[in-house]
C-alpha cells in the first residue's frame, strides 16, 4: 500500500511548529490550551464542538484527536454523530444561504 500525504503519526508531532517560531507557536499554544479550559462550556462540551468543527473544516488530524478525546470523556458514539450532523447541517446551510446572492444577483443581471 502506498503512503498517502496525511499519516496519523503526524497528530503526535503537532507541537513542533514552534521549533521554527518559538514565540508564534508558544503564543498559539497559549491560546489553544486556554480555550479548552473550563469555563461557561465544560471541557466535555468544547470536546464535542472540536469534533463537530474538525469534520466541517475536515482535518483529519483533529477528527482523531477529538474523537479520541471524545472516548476519553466519556461521550458517547451517538453524541459524537448527532455533533457531527449538526456541523454538517450548520456547513450546508451556510452553502445554500450564499444562494440567496446568486438569486439576488441573477435579478439583478436579468431586468
Amino acid at each position: 500500500m502506498s503512503k498517502t500525504y496525511y499519516d496519523p503519526a503526524d497528530l503526535k508531532k503537532f507541537g513542533n511548529i514552534s521549533e521554527w517560531d518559538e514565540e508564534l507557536g508558544s503564543k498559539f499554544f497559549d491560546y489553544y490550551n486556554s480555550v479548552f479550559e473550563e469555563g461557561a462550556l465544560t471541557a466535555r462540551e468544547k470536546s464535542l464542538i472540536a469534533l463537530a468543527v474538525s469534520h466541517v473544516v475536515q482535518c483529519p488530524y483533529c477528527i482523531d484527536a477529538y474523537t479520541k478525546d471524545g472516548l476519553q470523556r466519556g461521550i458517547e458514539k451517538e453524541e459524537m454523530m448527532e455533533a457531527v450532523h449538526v456541523g454538517a447541517a450548520i456547513k450546508g446551510g451556510a452553502t445554500l444561504v450564499h444562494g440567496v446572492q446568486m438569486m439576488n444577483k441573477y435579478d439583478k443581471l436579468s431586468m
